[in-house]
């Protein structure tokens, strides 16, 4: 899919979630949301959901998709390292990016986005997968940052 029409695409998204998610108080309700929507969106969508923040562990919240690692091991793998790093991870090839925890040894690429509460707070991630590889790019990391958005308003 070319950027134009990707760009074009993740707004109409935007607009349909905003409608979707308006009122709402339960950032669970709108992480699943996100998710059911998204994955019917883009067929390079292989598994998607969230990692959450608790004590201090990366714990799994709402996902679409194959079975999901429950916790994560600390500082380890791309979600990790999207919350250490505090920015947008893209992995064209996860079998290249060290420390990689593969949950299903289907995906090829990721991308991890830190999920940020209104204060800038990250709160977790959302982490999406691809069986192929490099299938995430810029338009993919502007229009999953701007999605997230919706979760804490």
């Amino acid at each position: 899919m070319d950027k134009l029409k990707k760009k074009n695409r993740y707004q109409r998204i935007f607009d349909q979630l905003a409608r979707l998610l308006e009122p709402h108080n339960n950032q669970l309700a709108a992480m699943a949301t996100i998710n059911a929507v998204l994955i019917n969106k883009f067929d390079y969508f292989f598994w998607m959901g969230f990692y959450l923040l608790q004590d201090g562990d990366l714990i799994v919240g709402p996902y679409q998709g194959p079975v999901a690692c429950i916790k994560l091991k600390k500082d380890t793998g791309v979600c990790w390292a999207g919350i250490n790093q505090k920015n947008t991870i893209i992995v064209p090839d996860v079998h290249d990016f060290p420390g990689h925890i593969a949950c299903d040894s289907r995906s090829n690429s990721e991308i991890v986005v830190p999920l940020k509460d209104k204060t800038g707070k990250i709160m977790g991630v959302l982490d999406v997968d691809s069986k192929e590889l490099n299938s995430f790019d810029e338009s993919d990391k502007e229009g999953l940052e701007h999605i997230l958005t919706l979760i804490y308003k």
